[in-house]
């Protein structure tokens, strides 16, 4: 009897032991996000990342489009693409105000005032919105895990500050999936708040990672709405730390 007692002890222990070890080794939100720093480059080398520029091919309907991206940690973008000739910029940010082109009469427009305050919250994202997360009051979960391409991922969900739209605050979420091996994001999904595609769910799969002066970054995005097929973005070629001149960003006079 005594033996048995002891077994059924032996048990229990190892029984507890084993779930503490599960529970030791289930990961937080703040693991795999250090994880994902530490992987794709160090956080250190991330912190002091100044700006971006990133140049590709964006296919849509058919066709190639020549693209260029700058994100800058001054909070200043600018999205240009080559059509038809001409160098067309999609959306400019100065750090303070922005503007796009209309594509029916190729001039230069401002933003209105909600669009330009929920782009000014946006750039300030940079070099992501993962990063340093609670420093800009964001809140970051774990929902476990979930099917991406035929393949398991950590699905973080990114809860930002809310954004106004016709005047009506709305919820601002994204969500985040991670390879469970390597710790580097494979896709991205939140609902589009705005334009054409306004309430579809965008997801996009991230790919072709290769380093840059030390970095990781996804040379290759695929978007769709709704589950359906929409652009392919190809980066080239991205270059790190460059200087720009703020008349580049700026609203033409």
């Amino acid at each position: 009897m005594k033996v048995f007692k002891l077994l059924v002890i032996l048990l229990l222990a190892s029984g507890t032991s084993n779930a503490q070890q599960a529970t030791v080794k289930a990961p937080t939100v703040d693991d795999i996000l250090n994880k994902y720093y530490e992987n794709s480059g160090g956080k250190a080398l991330w912190d002091s990342l100044k700006s971006v520029r990133m140049t590709g091919q964006v296919s849509v309907q058919g066709m190639e489009i020549p693209v260029t991206i700058i994100q800058t940690a001054a909070g200043q973008q600018k999205v240009s693409i080559k059509f038809q000739g001409q160098e067309i910029t999609q959306v400019a940010f100065d750090g303070e105000k922005g503007w796009n082109t209309d594509f029916m009469n190729q001039k230069a427009e401002k933003m209105s005032a909600e669009a330009n305050a929920n782009t000014k919250q946006q750039v300030m994202d940079f070099p992501d919105a993962l990063h340093n997360y609670k420093a800009k009051g964001y809140l970051a979960q774990l929902e476990g895990k979930e099917m991406i391409e035929g393949k398991e991922a950590f699905k973080v969900k990114l809860i930002k500050t809310p954004v106004k739209l016709d005047g009506q605050e709305q919820e601002n979420i994204v969500y985040y999936f991670f390879d469970p091996e390597n710790y580097l994001p494979v896709a991205m999904r939140n609902m589009s708040l705005s334009g054409q595609t306004k309430g579809a769910s965008v997801e996009t799969l991230l790919d072709d990672y290769r380093q840059v002066q030390g970095l990781l970054f996804p040379f290759s995005s695929k978007i769709s709405y709704n589950g359906q097929p929409g652009e392919t973005i190809q980066l080239e070629n991205i270059e790190t730390n460059a200087k720009f001149d703020p008349k580049l960003f700026a609203f033409p006079e």
